[in-house]
């Protein structure tokens, strides 16, 4: 287990981004993005989209994979 999170870079509307996560974080949203079958980037920039102006983009996608893993 990933105990650091680990810095990628993201695009989002035509605009780089970097988001820390952690190593076991980044392979769930991964393998979200594979199910949907759509790219990193669009899933993260519909994540981006849908979160609030108080909640960091880092959390919101880390919320995102807890719920989506909690709703199987």
């Amino acid at each position: 287990m990933s105990a650091r999170p680990v810095k990628h870079s993201l695009t989002l509307k035509g605009h780089r981004t970097s988001v820390s996560l952690e190593a076991e974080f980044w392979q769930a949203f991964r393998e979200i993005a594979a199910q949907k079958q759509i790219p990193i980037n669009a899933l993260a920039a519909q994540i981006d989209a849908e979160r609030g102006v108080d909640i960091g983009l880092a959390s919101a996608i880390r919320l995102y994979v807890l719920r989506h893993f909690q709703g199987r």
